[in-house]
């Protein structure tokens, strides 16, 4: 007997209708002979609700309470799911996250996971027992509750098949599987029918919002068999793997983009080793990620130091820096806001040199102006202006052929 971790996100148990679909789909699996661990995110809009809840009483919570308050919402979705399936004749139990084993580190709002304990687990499954497991959440060794941040129940889920040794995970959402580029800006964006761990851990830091970094990350260090398809519709997904088996023909397989974004420029920084590490260290003390970054010479001792962030970190990052200026010895701070990042990835890069000067011509053409580039094996991202970015993804969609694969992308 085959085990199955399958998932549903808030937006497929946002009304008590869609939570009796996702039971019919689970039973259709236990009628297939299988072991089922089902992993569920809050309903809907809950978590937003929950936040403005948060807002009506204090501007700065304590984040132990904030995870406190947040692992409510998966708990009403796993009681209500389990609810229905025993209503429909299938025995099922819900599990909080700590009753999961779900073991993380002391960080509260952003947690990793550390362990999995999967002895409640397994001894509920032996009873022909559906689990339904709330995702986003767990518990540390010292039994605080903690929550894993965005897509933290897509990580839950992948974390406990790993554990348990699944045949599969199933991540369904309301898309019906990865596109070469997000289907609500690129008209001709098509689905993959396959994507190599690494191809697709590039898109989601890249922007591309259907699997949250941290979740492929940890497919591919277990080897985890996932599958990205749809919460509403039975057709086949896209197959994220060791190695895609299908459209090989592809030398870029997806283009990602991702808007509010912000290039902050240091002046004068001190061309010393020290100075560049005192800047980020600064930066990541207060956890402020720093993507895209390029340095500059000067005249004299000194050097000009860009990079890219989100906006949201924008202000922090300022203050921090400036509340640190004399430390780290740098002149002044500028900014340039309204920025987005597009993105080309495709592991055929590889072997493929021209690409990124084909990227850079296509964008040429379209007078898009580039301010800032970062390569790696995979992938190509350029930084420019916001309100070019839909336009540049299309175009680069077009050049590279992804919405005209035959046979390959449905």
């Amino acid at each position: 007997m085959g085990l199955i971790v399958i998932k549903f996100g808030g937006s497929s148990l946002s009304t008590t209708e869609k939570i009796k679909n996702a039971a019919k789909r689970i039973i259709l699996l236990k009628k297939e002979g299988k072991e089922v661990v089902v992993v569920v995110s809050a309903m809907g809009k809950t978590t937003d609700q929950l936040l403005e809840l948060t807002g009506q009483i204090t501007d700065s919570p304590a984040k132990r309470e904030m995870d406190m308050l947040l692992a409510t919402g998966e708990q009403v979705s796993i009681s209500l799911l389990s609810m229905a399936l025993s209503e429909m004749g299938a025995p099922a139990v819900s599990f909080t996250g700590w009753q999961a084993g779900i073991v993380t580190e002391k960080i509260h709002s952003n947690a990793r996971i550390v362990d999995v304990k999967t002895e409640y687990i397994k001894e509920k499954l032996s009873e022909g027992k559906i689990i339904v497991a709330a995702g986003f959440q767990g518990v540390t060794e010292e039994r605080e509750i903690t929550t894993l941040g965005r897509g933290g129940s897509d990580t839950t889920a992948v974390a406990l098949a790993a554990a348990l040794g699944a045949e599969r995970c199933l991540i369904c959402t309301d898309v019906t599987g990865v596109f070469t580029s997000d289907p609500r800006y690129v008209q001709q964006a098509r689905k993959l029918s396959s994507i190599s761990y690494d191809e697709m851990l590039e898109l989601a830091n890249l922007g591309a919002g259907v699997l949250h970094p941290r979740a492929v990350e940890f497919a591919k260090n277990y080897r985890v068999p996932l599958e990205v398809r749809s919460s509403t519709e039975n057709e086949e997904g896209t197959v994220i793997e060791e190695e895609a088996s299908m459209e090989k023909n592809l030398v870029v397989r997806g283009v990602a983009f991702e808007k509010d974004m912000t290039r902050l420029t240091i002046f004068g920084l001190k061309n010393e080793m020290t100075g560049l590490s005192a800047v980020f260290s600064e930066l990541a003390n207060n956890q402020i990620d720093v993507d895209i970054i390029i340095q500059s010479q000067t005249d004299g001792n000194k050097t000009n130091l860009s990079f890219s962030i989100k906006n949201k970190d924008r202000q922090a990052a300022v203050n921090v820096l400036e509340n640190q200026k004399e430390k780290i010895g740098f002149d002044s701070i500028e900014y340039e806001a309204g920025l987005a990042k597009v993105s080309i990835v495709g592991s055929g890069m590889i072997s493929n040199p021209g690409v990124a000067a084909q990227m850079f011509q296509v964008l040429a053409d379209e007078d898009v102006q580039v301010k800032m580039v970062s390569t790696s094996e995979i992938k190509v991202s350029v930084v420019i202006n916001e309100e070019k970015m839909t336009e540049a993804a299309q175009v680069l969609h077009e050049a590279f052929n992804l919405g005209a694969v035959v046979g390959k992308a449905q």
